[in-house]
């Protein structure tokens, strides 16, 4: 159960279940598939996902609740980043970005 008595990333050792009214991304879309596809993973440079998840499992009034640990981590755990960041920012992954930057 995700809740302020979690003390590391270490205490996350199974799918998490967020209490009722709980609103972040992170409780949105880590379903306990996503979960355990990810489970005792890490990024290229070594943060555990459980780390990348933590801040949001502990606190749970959180508004995203997840934190890439490396530039690479959007990439490997792409199954939520990309939901997260799709949702919070309403651009999806594939969407091109157009700027007009004349400013004549």
């Amino acid at each position: 159960m995700a809740g302020s008595h979690l003390n590391t990333f270490h205490d996350i050792t199974g799918p998490v279940q967020f209490p009722p009214g709980t609103t972040s991304l992170l409780s949105k879309y880590l379903s306990p598939q996503i979960f355990s596809k990810y489970q005792y993973s890490c990024d290229t440079f070594g943060v555990p996902f459980e780390q990348m998840i933590f801040s949001g499992c502990k606190n749970v009034d959180s508004g995203i609740g997840i934190y890439a640990g490396s530039y690479d981590a959007y990439y490997q755990f792409s199954d939520i980043f990309d939901k997260i960041i799709e949702d919070y920012h309403q651009h999806p992954k594939n969407a091109k970005h157009i700027s007009n930057m004349d400013y004549t």
